[in-house]
């Protein structure tokens, strides 16, 4: 008997993917655009600048980009934000994650499309399975992009939307390479394997999620290889294995040569954990699931239900994906690659409990939100494997007015579970409004008080919380002195460094000096060559001082 494959992705299949997603990226941008919203994430605002002050600096060059925060994604913004105008209104951070979004979205429709069927569950009659596996894929690519949290954080400079792209991508390319083989094309199989490493790479580069996640498809691959039955990809498992060791292991030479430790964005002072020792409270946990990996787990998902849906909604997108995530286990066999989606889960769980990385959701002590966005790393395996369920309800439906009823009743609760979500406002987009409304209004005031000034006026102030200030007056980076223009490959100390001497002596080089009381600038500029212009206060954040040079004391 001749076997049957499935049939291929359409062309114009893809192009209406791409032109629906690309509709409601470019309409929801500018709805965001228009009410100011592009900024609203204090993240999103130092992306974009550190991406910026690598080229805009008292001290220019790739040094600017720090530790912590990997470096992709300011890589890919910097083409968009020379224009001063992009820069200021956030549209060059935007780019990058809009079109992430649209790869993301094509990505999840071909994940589902292209897995070919099982048949060992009898098939039924009059229906195809091909346009049940087609409905199936163009449902799980909706239930993506159509996401509210998702829509709006694509229009912001955040990591996240990059991230997921390289994911999907990344899982999408394994399950070509497992497919290939096992109909004996062990050639398109390394191709896609090396594909996937590519992916990899660029994910390791981008959020520390990719680390994990490369070293799972690395050890799966190399168990399918050397153990199962998938030696004919054996060069392509070499060549991603390379591909996936060679981001983190170039991000650790670069902390080593930069900072003279390869764990500076895990212990340095900038670190997460550095962050939460100084702010912790003694007596009280720093955060819920610290060191509690059950708590830490139940924190997470349900920041990734909250992602989906408000309220007793969540209800059914757990079952979708529970049951989603059973039929590929034990029915659908063919579907097994598609449990790397769950792969966020153990590395939230092991950030929250053990790296400092707190998680607050609204609907659980301490009530509030910080991070509540990080459920989204959850959306693809949400997407899929409610997909995965319609489509094995679908097999097993035994009429066409059965399947109806199952794809119709689907889509409508998807359709009411997102209308609650914009109702009650996406979590993701409370998280911003919420985190930056007295910041927003101190930059505000700030900016101010300098967009006036003469084009030569030199500044002197620590950025970590507020460079938005410089950002929103069209200030350039090169003309403030700042934590930045430090040389930390210069151990124990830097007297000559641009940062100290500026701190020793700031009347050599500043007009004005921004002091927020308690940071650097406060506790370490010489205050003997200053005078006291303006305190401004915004209750939630902690005083600025606006303080003049006294020129006749500089230092000679």
């Amino acid at each position: 008997m001749k076997k049957v494959r499935p049939t291929r992705v359409t062309d114009n299949d893809l192009f209406v993917v791409a032109q629906l997603a690309a509709a409601v990226s470019i309409g929801s941008f500018f709805c965001y655009l228009r009410h100011g919203d592009l900024l609203l994430y204090g993240d999103a605002v130092a992306h974009i600048n550190i991406a910026r002050r690598v080229f805009d600096s008292q001290t220019p060059g790739p040094l600017q980009l720090g530790t912590v925060w990997l470096p992709l994604p300011h890589i890919l913004m910097m083409p968009f934000i020379v224009s001063r105008w992009m820069w200021q209104t956030g549209i060059g951070g935007a780019i990058p994650s809009m079109v992430a979004y649209l790869f993301s979205v094509i990505g999840v429709f071909l994940l589902v499309r292209e897995i070919p069927p099982s048949r060992k569950i009898g098939e039924t009659r009059g229906t195809p399975v091909d346009s049940i596996q087609r409905f199936s894929a163009w449902f799980a690519a909706g239930i993506f992009a159509l996401n509210p949290n998702l829509i709006y954080l694509q229009t912001t400079a955040m990591t996240e939307p990059l991230y997921l792209a390289l994911f999907i991508w990344t899982v999408v390319f394994f399950v070509r390479a497992i497919r290939a083989c096992a109909n004996g094309e062990p050639q398109r199989g390394n191709s896609s394997l090396v594909k996937c490493g590519l992916c990899l790479f660029g994910a390791c580069l981008t959020r520390y999620d990719g680390w994990l996640l490369a070293a799972a498809i690395a050890a799966l691959s190399i168990a399918l290889a050397w153990v199962g039955n998938f030696s004919a990809l054996r060069p392509g498992v070499i060549k991603l294995t390379l591909l996936a060791a060679t981001a983190p292991g170039l991000w650790l030479a670069y902390n080593v040569a930069v900072y003279r430790n390869p764990l500076e964005f895990a212990n340095g002072p900038y670190s997460a954990r550095a962050i939460e020792e100084k702010t912790a409270v003694p007596g009280t946990p720093p955060h819920p699931g610290a060191h509690d990996l059950p708590v830490a787990f139940r924190y997470f998902f349900k920041s990734a239900q909250l992602n989906l849906a408000p309220g007793h909604w969540q209800i059914f997108w757990v079952c979708a994906l529970l049951l989603g995530t059973a039929t590929a286990l034990l029915f659908q066999r063919r579907f097994w690659p598609l449990m790397l989606l769950w792969v966020p889960v153990p590395f939230y769980m092991l950030s929250i409990a053990y790296s400092g990385v707190p998680l607050f959701i609204p609907v659980w002590w301490p009530f509030s939100h910080y991070n509540v966005r990080y459920g989204l790393e959850m959306l693809p395996a949400f997407a899929v494997f409610t997909a995965v369920t319609v489509y094995g309800l679908l097999r097993f439906a035994a009429t066409v007015r059965a399947k109806a009823i199952i794809g119709f009743g689907f889509v409508l609760l998807t359709v009411a579970s997102y209308t609650r979500v914009w109702k009650a406002g996406p979590v993701s987009y409370q998280e911003a409004v919420v985190n930056s409304s007295t910041r927003i209004a101190i930059e505000n005031k700030l900016a101010s008080q300098f967009e006036q000034l003469p084009s030569n006026t030199r500044f002197l102030m620590y950025l970590g919380d507020h460079v938005g200030l410089f950002q929103q007056a069209g200030i350039p980076l090169s003309r403030v002195i700042n934590e930045g223009n430090h040389r930390p490959w210069v151990l124990p100390s830097d007297p000559q460094g641009l940062w100290e001497r500026a701190l020793a002596h700031p009347a050599d080089y500043a007009d004005y000096v921004i002091a927020f009381d308690s940071d650097q600038v406060a506790s370490k500029v010489n205050k003997a060559e200053l005078v006291s212009i303006e305190i401004l206060r915004v209750s939630g954040q902690p005083p600025a001082t606006i303080y003049g040079t006294v020129k006749s004391n500089q230092a000679r």
